[in-house]
């Protein structure tokens, strides 16, 4: 069960582990095109029809039709990556149960956003848990956990690729262990004592990726490539010249992509932009100054700080 790129590598693990892969239950097709009208299938979904697997793509995990054919599937295990929350007439269902790659270190970044969130905070390392799903949300008996390094430079992409390639394994492993009978679960609640403190990983919002120019400089930076490249850590820029919008207008945005530190001393209100206009953009922060590399204005491509300034230098401009 899962719908992203990256349940597709743990399914793909399965079906070329030769493991006998009895059905998909992924996410109803999407509208997509520029009216919406064309179905646009689940990455999941793609490859689950390219192996010739039976797909079922139920509106409510409830529907009586929909669990009596999960039911035909006869299942002895169900595995869940990158989906949504089961109940528990479908989580309990197999005789083997049915088990949960999550990416992150559990019972750390419980939640939809784990990734983004692990790199937000910035975190030297995380990982993937396989576990034993339950009645509240990832907090079922961990059956395996594999850790990986958070590079300084890492974004949320690179992290996210690590973590499919790492997930994949580690279910496939699990996979076996439980078929072998030597799945040793543990409770949550035994690693909390390891712990100075839980942290969340909740769903994220627009909202959520504005940026706060008064944090201090490595909490900006962990916050930009922890947003990156999706969905996006973005700020208002400010409107003057031939850009000068009415009161009240909605001022342009600008997503961030990719940035580094600049360790500084500097007496500049936060948020400051100083710009040579031709080859870079720097933010005054506290600790220092955010020096853009890579950006994109709302309804444009992504591209560079030099090709920013050649296109739109006076929107960075105050009065």
């Amino acid at each position: 069960m899962g719908t992203p790129h990256f349940a597709v590598e743990s399914l793909r693990a399965l079906v070329e582990g030769g493991y006998q892969v009895v059905g998909v239950v992924t996410m109803p097709d999407k509208p997509a095109g520029k009216h919406q009208s064309i179905p646009q299938p689940s990455p999941v979904k793609q490859y689950a029809e390219s192996a010739g697997l039976t797909v079922l793509q139920p509106q409510s995990l409830k529907n009586e039709a929909f669990l009596a054919e999960l039911s035909a599937l006869d299942a002895d295990l169900q595995i869940v990556v990158a989906f949504r929350m089961l109940p528990e007439v479908v989580w309990k269902m197999p005789p083997l149960g049915t088990i949960n790659l999550h990416a992150s270190l559990l019972p750390q970044y419980r939640g939809a956003a784990p990734i983004n969130w692990a790199v937000i905070k910035g975190e030297e390392e995380t990982g993937v848990t396989t576990f034993f799903l339950s009645h509240e949300i990832d907090t079922g008996k961990i059956i395996s956990q594999r850790r990986i390094p958070i590079a300084d430079d890492d974004d949320a992409g690179a992290v996210h690729d690590a973590l499919m390639t790492a997930g994949a394994s580690l279910l496939l492993d699990t996979v076996d262990r439980i078929f072998a009978g030597k799945a040793a679960a543990v409770d949550q609640e035994s690693l909390y004592a390891h712990t100075s403190e839980l942290r969340p990983a909740p769903k994220i919002f627009k909202e959520t990726c504005r940026i706060d120019w008064t944090q201090p400089l490595k909490q900006i930076y962990d916050f930009i490539r922890g947003l990156s490249p999706y969905p996006g850590a973005w700020t208002e820029l400010p409107t003057s010249g031939a850009t000068k919008q009415p009161p009240g207008a909605i001022k342009p945005t600008l997503k961030i992509y990719r940035s580094e530190m600049r360790i500084a001393l500097h007496h500049l209100p936060c948020g400051t932009i100083c710009t040579d206009g031709k080859t870079h953009i720097d933010v005054a922060v506290e600790g220092g100054y955010i020096r853009i590399l890579s950006l994109q204005l709302a309804g444009r491509k992504r591209m560079t700080a030099a090709d920013f300034l050649r296109g739109h230098r006076t929107m960075l401009e105050d009065d």
